[in-house]
């Protein structure tokens, strides 16, 4: 097909014949994003990065500045908030332990690239301060739940094609999770940090398919493996120079809280390289 929608509705479309084929056989549509079992997976991601900032010898004053992971359909993205979430209420309502101070103020960044930014899209027409999102609810339980009914009240954006060599990013719209999981954590970094830049928030990046392609070739030298442009989304707020420099303004107000307390100690950077099946030579030069 032209995206992976197509090839997925192909794939949906062959499960339901399965079922009703006459072979007997047990046929399960599994979605790559759309699964909580999913995104509780990738959950756990932030609690290795949190155990490795808080393992003997580390520094006690570092926390997770921001974390940059590339967005498809939103699954990975949706397991980064949840486990943020969950580290945060750890020790009772975000403000109790070592676990929850590393990542309080932690800024999520994610990263398409043109063509395929379908998470942007919704960003958008979703803000945080748009009526319609007012009511969007945070349990607290830490789960990544929330309101059951709170996808009621979203716009979804759908892109009319894919137009990126990063074909991996190629969900022609996210899931609506995400957006309420994204909305949660700007909403708590606005009642944690009132200073500029200084709370917990989802930033949206987006960067050209050069920038991309360039993020991996630098990487494969600086650490001799090979990723896929879509990856290259991730990496490229920190191999472009125009990227980086709106990356580092915007964890700036992250070394002084709203309190006034002083420095805030050191902010890891915390890249997910994931992806690499799409990584091969030609895409990268041709």
């Amino acid at each position: 097909g032209k995206n992976w929608n197509e090839a997925d509705a192909l794939a949906r479309t062959m499960v339901e014949d399965a079922k009703t084929d006459g072979s007997g056989n047990t046929v399960y549509y599994v979605s790559p994003y759309d699964n909580p079992l999913l995104w509780t997976g990738h959950s756990t991601a932030v609690d290795e990065i949190i155990d490795q900032l808080s393992c003997n010898g580390g520094d006690d004053d570092v926390r997770i500045g921001a974390i940059l992971a590339s967005v498809g359909g939103g699954g990975l993205l949706s397991g980064i908030l949840e486990g943020l979430e969950r580290n945060y209420y750890r020790g009772g309502g975000g403000g109790g332990g070592r676990r929850s101070e590393i990542i309080r103020g932690t800024k999520v960044m994610a990263c398409e690239t043109e063509g395929a930014a379908s998470f942007a899209a919704s960003l958008v027409a979703n803000s945080l301060d748009s009526e319609n999102n007012s009511n969007d609810d945070d349990d607290g339980d830490g789960n990544g739940n929330g309101n059951a009914n709170e996808e009621r009240s979203l716009t979804m954006k759908r892109l009319d094609g894919i137009t990126s060599v990063a074909t991996s990013l190629g969900a022609l719209e996210v899931t609506p999770a995400v957006i309420h999981r994204a909305h949660r954590h700007q909403r708590r970094g606005r009642c944690d940090d009132t200073s500029a830049g200084g709370g917990e928030d989802v930033l949206s990046y987006t960067c050209t398919d050069a920038e991309a392609v360039d993020a991996c070739v630098k990487f494969a030298l600086d650490h001799r493996m090979l990723v896929e442009p879509a990856c290259g989304a991730a990496l490229a707020p920190i191999y472009s120079e125009r990227l980086r420099g709106r990356l580092l303004e915007e964890l700036s107000g992250m070394r002084q809280s709203s309190s006034g307390d002083g420095d805030r100690g050191s902010s890891a950077i915390v890249v997910e390289v994931c992806g690499g099946g799409g990584g091969r030579a030609g895409v990268l030069v041709g």
